[in-house]
């Protein structure tokens, strides 16, 4: 998706572009720094995907993923802000996202996916798509795990671009994405 405006700089949050440091996410949940701050798990990339397991894009990132790389990706190429945001951090990107925009993710319901939630034991209810389909039976039937699908996609390339020049990378992720949607578009049409 082209860029449609910049990100922000927020002078009043003086760490707002830093990376967000050793994968600690934070006190009130420790999923994120359990799973990649002790592996030491740093970079790759960063797709987005909807619930068919298409990709709309996607984005090298040099260090661990953060709460900004979503946040920057959905408000800079979104001309408004999705409905529904299922990633495996919600938890603490709705807060990321409604402090520095609050109008334009006013809509947006941040929730953890099924396959996600389980580790999130110091993580509100609240936080999990599967206590929405238990008020609206529509959500039971959304792939919430969509994007583990398409990752574990991407994950056949992962090593063959680590060895790749970034233009080199890119190009061929695009290509390997490109082709991983039409695939996905064919299935669904048949």
């Amino acid at each position: 998706m082209p860029q449609i405006r910049t990100r922000p700089q927020y002078p009043k949050m003086p760490h707002d572009a830093r990376p967000e440091p050793g994968g600690n996410r934070g006190e009130k949940c420790s999923k994120y720094y359990a799973q990649y701050g002790e592996k030491r798990l740093m970079g790759g990339i960063m797709a987005v995907w909807c619930t068919h397991s298409i990709c709309y894009g996607f984005h090298f990132i040099p260090s661990a993923e953060g709460r900004n790389d979503v946040f920057a990706a959905l408000y800079t190429r979104w001309p408004t802000a999705p409905r529904r945001v299922i990633y495996d951090f919600a938890c603490a990107l709705s807060p990321y996202c409604m402090v520095r925009e609050p109008s334009f993710f006013a809509d947006t319901s941040f929730n953890i996916d099924a396959f996600h939630a389980k580790g999130h034991t110091k993580c509100s209810p609240a936080a999990f798509v599967n206590t929405y389909s238990n008020v609206d039976p529509r959500l039971m039937h959304i792939n919430s795990s969509a994007a583990e699908c398409g990752n574990s996609g991407i994950s056949k390339i992962r090593k063959s671009v680590s060895y790749m020049s970034q233009p080199r990378a890119i190009l061929y992720t695009k290509v390997f994405l490109a082709m991983w949607n039409r695939r996905r578009i064919q299935k669904m049409s048949s």
